[in-house]
């Protein structure tokens, strides 16, 4: 797409009705605004877009470029930690894709992130992936052995090329010969012709032994080069590989070399420090190894730091999966038949970005998801999904206590209480705030943990996307709640009917604003 200003590209975005067209549109806008800080987090809100728009059509070469765009995004704007997730993240894809370029010019970027940082093992790491990307994308360009069979194979081409021109000229020629009128003849008849006559017909049957002693010269010689050029091949086909892997090898040592000084200084100064902190702490265990009292404390300390990480993986994870964590290293998949899950989404949160610091608009957020995370720690039989962005997920029933749809709807209502005191309070400082729409739905999910270095607990499925689809038709202020929801807490609280809603890619859905408990006073 060539480039175009962001108001022709804003202005094509609103006609556009493909999702190929739409994809390209957000990307090429976020690529414009990314230019600017005033205009970043345009550009950041854009590359959402876009890459929601790929990942429904399951394209990894733009997920691999959205990505890597997304990681500039957050490169530019600090947030070293997310631009470092959003480049891993599209270097798989760009590799999914098929696109080793991409994924070498991502690594590059890592490593350069690492760089500066002053993580050179990471910088290391990420420089040998994009070496071995390029050492399978590249061509190798041949060794001194390949080139010179590969000349000699052409030179045998040509030679035989060469002798089948000549054996049809020949041909051509000895028929021609054999085709003249009056053409040889026995030697048996020469007494019925004159002189001259028997003169010329021994000259054409001398011509003709000639040609066809040539033409038999050149089928052995044919034959010989034939011979020539299989044992070539096959000599080639014994090199190529070994040859192949050679050149390979040479090529990712010579990039490897370009880095080698500077990484073995700094390598050398590590291990240096490293040594230095080895002695001093064996001296000091050495000295010490004798007194039980130490060696108690050590192990309480151990215990203290272990039951921390125990805390900090039960944040994460739900309890029953990361204990199956920590005694296998991986977790199975999960199918819930009955969950509710929660989603909220903050009205015009990028536009009320756009008037706040960072430092504020990270404080805003830190305090609202705060506040929702202890609403929903007095509900057992709630677990946090994630958070994405400005949403907030969290789901009943998918920790191993019992599903609960009224708890939700409780933890919701709550939710919103906590929003309205906060809105008060901001309010009368003059300060912009956040307001919220709530949607639960009920219904089967499958849950599992994805990832490696940074794995991450989640669900999947239709019941999450209608839970977000209830999010998305509520109002600010309001819990709207699907009919199956419905269905589990009519007996408990106060419902308004809605009607049926029309929900993005489900058609007409019965929907309900929930108010208060049954029973409540207003």
């Amino acid at each position: 797409m060539s480039a175009q200003s962001a108001s022709t590209l804003e202005a094509k975005l609103k006609k556009a009705t493909s999702t190929s067209d739409k994809m390209e549109l957000k990307y090429e806008l976020a690529k414009i605004y990314n230019k600017s800080n005033s205009t970043r987090s345009k550009a950041a809100r854009y590359a959402k877009d876009a890459y929601l728009l790929a990942k429904d059509k399951k394209d990894y070469f733009m997920l691999g470029k959205i990505g890597f765009l997304d990681g500039d995004i957050h490169e530019k704007n600090r947030d070293t930690p997310r631009a470092l997730s959003r480049y891993d993240a599209a270097k798989d894809n760009a590799v999914r894709a098929g696109d080793n370029n991409l994924a070498i010019a991502i690594l590059k970027k890592v490593a350069q992130l690492h760089t500066r940082s002053k993580k050179y093992r990471e910088a290391y790491l990420a420089t040998n992936e994009a070496l071995s990307l390029k050492g399978k994308g590249a061509s190798t360009g041949g060794s001194s052995t390949q080139t010179r069979l590969i000349n000699e194979n052409t030179k045998l081409e040509n030679e035989n090329r060469r002798l089948t021109k000549d054996k049809e000229r020949l041909s051509n020629e000895l028929y021609a010969i054999k085709g003249k009128k009056g053409g040889p003849i026995s030697a048996g008849a020469t007494s019925v012709l004159t002189r001259e006559e028997a003169a010329i017909q021994r000259e054409r049957l001398k011509e003709i032994e000639e040609k066809e002693k040539q033409l038999q010269s050149m089928a052995s010689e044919k034959a010989e080069t034939e011979k020539r050029r299989a044992r070539l091949e096959r000599k080639y086909a014994a090199l190529s590989k070994e040859d192949l892997e050679k050149e390979a090898l040479l090529t990712e040592t010579k990039l490897e070399n370009e880095r080698a000084s500077n990484f073995n200084k700094i390598l050398g100064l590590a291990v240096g420090s490293l040594c230095m902190f080895a002695i001093l702490l064996f001296g000091r265990l050495s000295a010490n190894r004798k007194s039980k009292k130490e060696l108690e404390e050590k192990n309480g300390l151990i215990a203290t730091e272990q039951k921390k990480a125990d805390e900090l993986l039960l944040n994460i994870l739900p309890a029953p999966i990361a204990a199956e964590l920590k005694a296998n290293g991986r977790a199975k998949a999960q199918k819930f038949n009955d969950v509710s899950v929660l989603f909220t989404d903050f009205k015009n949160f990028s536009g009320i970005a756009e008037r706040m610091s960072p430092v504020d608009l990270v404080d805003e957020l830190d305090h609202c998801f705060k506040g929702f995370d202890y609403i929903i720690a007095q509900y057992p039989s709630i677990e946090k999904i994630k958070t994405i962005g400005d949403a907030y997920m969290c789901a009943s029933g998918v920790n191993g206590k019992a599903h609960k749809a009224d708890d939700l709807v409780k933890a919701a209502l709550e939710m919103q209480e906590f929003l309205e005191e906060y809105k008060l309070d901001r309010q009368k400082r003059s300060k912009v705030f956040f307001e919220a729409r709530i949607g639960i739905h009920s219904g089967p999910v499958v849950a599992g943990v994805v990832g490696f270095k940074k794995f991450a607990y989640d669900i999947w499925g239709d019941t999450v996307n209608l839970a977000a689809r209830m999010e998305s038709n509520s109002e600010v202020g309001k819990v709207n709640i699907s009919a199956t929801t419905y269905q589990k807490v009519r007996h408990l609280f106060s419902c308004d009917h809605r009607g049926k809603i029309a929900a993005k890619n489900l058609g007409q859905v019965d929907m309900y604003f929930v108010q208060q408990p049954v029973g409540a006073t207003a």
